[in-house]
C-alpha cells in the first residue's frame, strides 16, 4: 500500500467515529402546538421540561423545543400543525385543548403525537382506546369536564343560600360545552338550582357576559372548563372580584389570580406526564402502545382573601377537605 493511501485510510477511520458522535450528538427536536397564547403557560411549560428531563432531555442541551401558538386563532391550528410536520419534529405535544390534538392529528399518521386534553379522547376520535391507543396518537386526559357535578356541588356548600346560578361557557369548544351543560343541568336539578347561560369566546365578549352577569345579579357563578378560559383566567377573576359574584373555576390558577375556588386537576402532574411520555418516545417506545393516562391528582383550592372580600365564611368541612387555602 502507498505511504498517501495509508495515510488517508487513517484519516478516514479518524473522522468517521467523530462524524458519528456529532450527529448524535445533535439534539432531538419536538414541537408543541397550542390554541392559546405562551402567557398563562409559565407554570404548565415548566413542568413539561420537568418532564423531559426526568427522562433525559434537557432543552438547549440535547433537546430543541418548537412551539407554534394559535392565539386562540382556531382556525390557524391545521396550518400551525402542518409547519411542525414540514419542521421533521420527531414528536408532536399538544395543548389548549381537543382542537389542538385533532389538527395534530390530521396533519401526520406517522409523527407521534402526545395530546392533554380535558374530554374523552376516544368519544372524540384521538385513539381507538385507552389502554391500547393504536396510530400514532397518546396523552394525558385530565377529566376537567367530567368534574362539573363536584364543582357545582363545591360553589353550593361554600355558597348554600345560592337559588339562580350563572354558567358561564365558551362556544367555540362546542364538544366541550355540550357537556359542561348537560352535566351541570342535571347537577343543577338534584340541587334544586336555576341556571342561567352565558357566552364568551374572545376577552370583549367576556366583558360583555360580566355585564349582563353584573345586572342579573345571580348568586353564583361557574367558569367551565376550555382552554380559552384558563387563559384568561386573572381577567375572570377580576371581573368576578368587581362585579362581587362568588365563582367556582376549573383549575388552580384561577385561585392562584384571585379567584374564589377552584377544583381540579393538577395541571402540573398532568404536563410533568406529557413530556415524560414525549421522553419516552424519543428514546423508542410507540405511541400506539402507551396508554392513555386518566388524571388521578385533583385539587381544591380556596382563596380566603376573596372569601374575606366578598363576606362568606369559609365552612370547616371545606377548610378541611382544601389542598391548600390561599391567605
Amino acid at each position: 500500500m502507498r505511504r498517501r493511501e495509508f495515510i488517508t485510510l487513517l484519516g478516514g477511520a479518524a473522522a468517521w467515529p467523530a462524524a458519528v458522535r456529532a450527529q448524535q450528538s445533535a439534539p432531538s427536536v419536538i414541537g408543541f402546538l397550542n390554541s392559546q397564547s405562551p402567557e398563562g403557560y409559565t407554570g404548565p411549560l415548566r413542568a413539561l421540561r420537568q418532564g423531559l428531563k426526568d427522562a433525559g432531555y434537557v432543552e438547549g442541551e440535547n433537546l430543541t423545543i418548537e412551539s407554534r401558538w394559535a392565539h386562540n386563532e382556531l382556525d390557524r391550528l391545521p396550518a400551525l400543525a402542518s409547519e411542525l410536520v414540514r419542521r421533521h419534529v420527531a414528536v408532536i405535544a399538544t395543548s389548549g385543548g381537543t382542537l389542538s390534538a385533532l389538527a395534530a392529528k390530521a396533519a401526520t399518521t406517522t409523527i407521534p403525537i402526545v395530546f392533554t386534553v380535558g374530554d374523552d379522547p376516544v368519544r372524540r376520535g384521538l385513539v381507538a382506546n385507552l389502554a391500547r391507543p393504536g396510530g400514532n396518537l397518546t396523552g394525558i386526559t385530565f377529566v376537567a369536564i367530567e368534574l362539573s357535578a363536584k364543582r357545582l356541588e363545591l360553589l353550593r356548600e361554600l355558597v348554600p343560600g345560592a337559588a339562580r346560578v350563572a354558567i358561564l361557557i365558551n362556544p367555540a369548544e362546542a364538544a366541550v360545552t355540550e357537556t359542561t351543560l348537560r352535566d351541570v343541568e342535571t347537577a343543577a336539578r338534584s340541587f334544586g338550582i336555576q341556571v342561567q347561560v352565558f357566552k364568551a369566546d374572545t376577552p370583549d365578549e367576556i366583558n360583555a357576559a360580566f355585564e349582563s352577569i353584573g345586572r342579573e345579579r345571580p348568586d353564583a357563578l361557574f367558569v367551565g372548563a376550555t382552554a380559552f378560559f384558563v387563559a384568561r383566567h386573572i381577567q375572570l377573576a377580576q371581573l368576578a372580584a368587581f362585579h362581587r359574584i362568588p365563582a367556582v373555576y376549573p383549575l388552580r390558577d384561577f385561585a392562584e389570580g384571585g379567584g374564589l375556588m377552584s377544583y381540579g386537576t393538577s395541571i402540573a402532574d398532568t404536563y410533568r406526564h406529557v413530556g415524560a411520555y414525549a421522553g419516552r418516545i424519543l428514546k423508542g417506545a410507540k405511541p400506539a402502545e402507551l396508554p392513555v393516562v386518566q388524571a388521578s391528582k385533583f385539587e381544591l383550592v380556596i382563596n380566603r382573601q376573596t372569601a374575606k372580600m366578598l363576606g362568606l365564611m369559609l365552612p370547616d368541612k371545606l377548610i378541611a377537605a382544601a389542598d391548600e387555602v390561599i391567605e
